[in-house]
């Protein structure tokens, strides 16, 4: 089933504010906060300073009606600044591999492609700011 979800980028604080959500909404995060280090490494990427290690990678809490906040910690040694206009992205995740490449399609006309749709380790993933300067984050999950 298809979903929409907000998703929040902090520099270095994304656990604290999200047991702080947690605390407010009274609910419980949809899965395990999945740190940087727990991510597979990729050949030819660049190793994580040691300091970048415990960041967060991905965290997930329902809040209110069905509505979902995510986040995630910008890494410095990857040139992430945060800034007002990157620190909220609206996520789709559609019913298709197709509807996601449409949508992402649709969105980045006139726009920017901030990464170009992709194969990642949890599913089909990609990014663009479209030309409102608004940025959409596309998520198609591996099917299980």
């Amino acid at each position: 089933m298809a979903k929409v979800s907000i998703y929040l980028n902090f520099q270095g604080n994304t656990a604290e504010a999200f047991n702080f959500y947690k605390s407010v909404f009274n609910t419980e995060f949809s899965s395990p906060m999945m740190y940087m280090k727990d991510i597979p490494a990729r050949e030819g990427s660049p190793k994580l300073p040691e300091n970048e290690m415990n960041a967060v990678m991905h965290v997930a809490l329902p809040i209110l009606g069905g509505t979902v906040i995510m986040g995630t910690d910008m890494l410095e040694s990857m040139g992430h600044k945060l800034a007002v206009g990157n620190n909220v992205t609206i996520s789709l995740e559609a019913d298709s591999k197709e509807e996601t490449d449409r949508l992402f399609n649709a969105l980045s006309t006139g726009g920017s492609e901030l990464a170009p749709m992709r194969q990642e380790f949890w599913g089909y993933w990609g990014c663009c700011l479209d030309r409102f300067n608004v940025r959409w984050m596309f998520n198609f999950p591996n099917q299980q």
